[in-house]
């Protein structure tokens, strides 16, 4: 391989993460890697002290022109938008801030950011730039960059999910979580939801799906116990890594129908995440690497 081909691939799981966290759509994270590396197979390398920090810029450069189309598509998209899960190495479990970064619930926070406030706090907080760098790469001065992520990080913290969890907690949780889903065990599954956990469906307007927020056990209890009890007889239900978190894989007819996310806090479920538009659950069958 030649130097640019080199650089690239030996970067590319972690600027695949970067578009990624800064868009929430894996075949989004693609294209601009793919526009990343147009631009750099044109660079001159001699001229390039960091290559680690210029594909960096040239990916938040890219992706931060993404995100704007992104927005203006989500506000005509059919109910709740949710980020595209990924099937995750159990690395990225391991890696707690990581997976917490990637998290639906995480997700979900960044997309109250603006585009450039969002840029900023995923380089610094989760990937460690310096200010310098990421002034670099969202045209900015390093002065306004900290103040944009001084804003940003008092804008995560007000809405983010509520604490680090312990995974024995969480493995607990979801265990109890997915024994109550394939009984249709009512009363279990009131026993696992938060007091006021939240459901969210996303189906795309393609497929069947929640419009609206459920919200509190009950309601949500019984939406489950309801809808899977339809189909208990051809479906099966796997246990799975999402975005560095436990999530359970619903099949019917052996092809995977529902991606169920699982948000887990003080030993109970607080958030449900199912995606079912099909065009999000492409990357399901194979893991993808993730890095930072």
């Amino acid at each position: 391989m030649d130097g640019a081909t080199e650089a690239f691939v030996e970067h590319r799981n972690l600027l695949f993460t970067v578009a990624y966290e800064m868009l929430g759509s894996a075949a989004d994270a693609e294209d601009v890697l793919q526009e990343t590396w147009l631009r750099w197979a044109g660079v001159d390398l001699d001229t390039v002290r960091n290559q680690r920090a210029y594909l960096v810029r040239i990916t938040t450069r890219q992706a931060l022109g993404r995100l704007r189309t992104l927005g203006r598509r989500k506000e005509s998209y059919v109910g709740p938008w949710l980020p595209e899960p990924l099937l995750t190495t159990p690395d990225v479990a391991e890696d707690v801030e990581l997976a917490d970064s990637l998290s639906m619930a995480m997700l979900l926070v960044l997309e109250t950011l603006t585009p450039t406030e969002r840029a900023v706090f995923v380089l610094r907080e989760v990937f460690g730039l310096g200010y310098e760098e990421i002034a670099e790469a969202v045209d900015k001065n390093a002065a306004s960059v900290r103040q944009i992520a001084h804003r940003a990080r008092e804008h995560v913290a007000a809405r983010r999910p509520r604490g680090a969890v312990s995974r024995a907690e969480t493995k607990d949780a979801f265990e109890a979580f997915q024994r109550a889903v394939e009984t249709g065990d009512l009363q279990q599954l009131l026993d696992v939801l938060a007091p006021d956990v939240v459901f969210l469906g996303d189906g795309g307007g393609v497929v069947q799906a929640v419009r609206l927020p459920i919200v509190g056990a009950d309601k949500v209890g019984r939406l489950l116990a309801a809808g899977l009890g339809r189909i208990a007889t051809t479906m099966s239900l796997r246990p799975a890594q999402v975005n560095g978190c436990p999530a359970l894989l619903l099949h019917l007819d052996g092809e995977i129908d529902t991606v169920i996310a699982v948000r887990v806090d003080d030993g109970l479920i607080t958030g449900l995440y199912a995606v079912r538009n099909p065009a999000k659950l492409s990357r399901m069958e194979h893991e993808t690497t993730l890095s930072r």
